[in-house]
């Protein structure tokens, strides 16, 4: 199991691939289990490195206060300590938050970046409804496996779950990897809720490229067109009838569009 020692906490990492490097950087609670549908088409393109976030996964779970900044200082040391200068960057979700203040940080390393279903934070943020948030945190009693069914049209569109239950029963067995402890949860979560690049967005020299679903619940579509208007250069692609595992449900055409994207963007 590839570990490697960054900020005085152990990170769990895997690279596939050869190529220019993509560093793929999840979201809340989320590990690299969930890039199954991206890491077997990306690497076939670029040197990937995915890896679980502080407090999530196989990392370690510090019992101490995170924050974006500290989860963005774990991703430049790790790129650090792999003696990588410069990668693309696909964040989703919490990993776009960790993504947009890489990108701003250390515009050193990135070279092209991609943000997906995420949100700039701060007061222009739209967040999810009263109604979502109700059922999403309503999970008293619960076992793990059951929480993920009751979210699961957070995740995906009504058609896929109902017509592809193969598909569904495959995310489920891998959604239950290395489940993240909730006193992990809570440390991450508190990390998010402190998020805020909106007066920074300006700083991001990296081409960039914001992708969506237009049905997303969890983090409101509405965000996406804000980080374009806070960005008006970057490209803006939505997936119409998709919600925030758009990545995975519509994997070929978000792998083959997130390629060409980098492909754009690489020096020769």
């Amino acid at each position: 199991m590839p570990m490697i020692k960054v900020n005085h906490i152990q990170m769990y990492y895997e690279m596939h691939g050869r190529g220019f490097p993509l560093l793929l950087i999840m979201g809340l609670k989320r590990n690299t289990e969930w890039w199954y549908r991206q890491i077997p088409e990306l690497s076939r393109h670029f040197q990937v490195i995915a890896f679980d976030n502080r407090g999530a996964g196989r990392s370690d779970k510090p019992e101490s206060d995170y924050s974006i900044s500290m989860f963005s200082d774990d991703t430049a040391g790790l790129m650090d300590a792999l003696g990588i200068e410069q990668t693309h960057v696909l964040g989703i979700s919490m990993g776009g938050y960790i993504a947009q203040e890489l990108a701003i940080s250390r515009p050193d390393l990135v070279q092209g970046l991609v943000l997906g279903c995420t949100s700039c934070g701060g007061q222009k943020a739209v967040l999810m409804s009263e109604k979502t948030r109700n059922a999403y945190v309503a999970n008293e009693g619960l076992t793990n496996e059951q929480i993920l069914r009751k979210d699961m049209h957070i995740y995906f569109s009504d058609e896929f779950i109902t017509n592809q239950p193969k598909q569904i029963e495959q995310f489920m067995k891998i959604s239950m990897r290395h489940v993240q402890p909730p006193d992990a949860f809570l440390r991450q979560f508190n990390a998010c809720l402190g998020h805020d690049t909106v007066d920074r967005l300006g700083d991001i020299s990296a081409p960039t490229l914001i992708m969506a679903g237009n049905d997303d619940h969890l983090v409101p579509t509405q965000n996406a067109l804000i980080l374009k208007e806070l960005m008006p250069e970057a490209g803006l692609h939505l997936y119409p009838g998709k919600r925030h595992c758009f990545f995975m449900e519509e994997h070929k055409k978000f792998n083959r569009e997130v390629t060409e994207f980098f492909n754009s963007t690489t020096s020769p």
